[in-house]
């Protein structure tokens, strides 16, 4: 597994398979975020496997889909509401980068836009690009 913590309570990843969540679990991870469609995986790694072995692991398991330029309020919220959930949280899609583009977007507003991108960067993803929608939501809020 690719964890990359962006806050201490939260790690983004590229896709995780069902049997890394007893190990994630065993680490204190409390809630598994799916950011990843299911168009885009087998049924080994699809949103009803996922639950299921989240579920068998103690975990709480919250499916966003989020497909690549398609980014809705809804989407934003939810995840903002999945990251309000007690404990260490675990955030995935194909490369992490959609989980971190929700997570800046769920903060938007709420801490300063360089820190999200900084904090962004650090992790290896360049979320300039999706600096004006940051800005965007900041200014009018979610």
């Amino acid at each position: 597994m690719d964890l990359r913590p962006l806050t201490p309570e939260l790690s983004v990843s590229p896709q995780i398979r069902p049997e890394d969540l007893p190990a994630l679990a065993a680490e204190g991870f409390r809630v598994v975020i799916n950011n990843r469609p299911d168009a885009e995986v087998g049924p080994d790694e699809d949103g009803e496997a996922m639950r299921l072995a989240a579920e068998a692991a103690g975990m709480e398991y919250r499916a966003i889909p989020f497909n690549p330029g398609q980014i809705t309020p809804d989407m934003v919220e939810a995840q903002a509401e999945a990251l309000a959930l007690p404990g260490r949280k675990i955030a995935y899609c194909r490369s992490g980068n959609r989980s971190t583009v929700l997570w800046a977007l769920s903060r938007a507003g709420d801490e300063p836009t360089a820190e999200l991108l900084e904090t962004a960067a650090r992790a290896g993803y360049d979320l300039s690009g999706i600096l004006p929608l940051i800005d965007s939501i900041a200014t009018r809020g979610r």
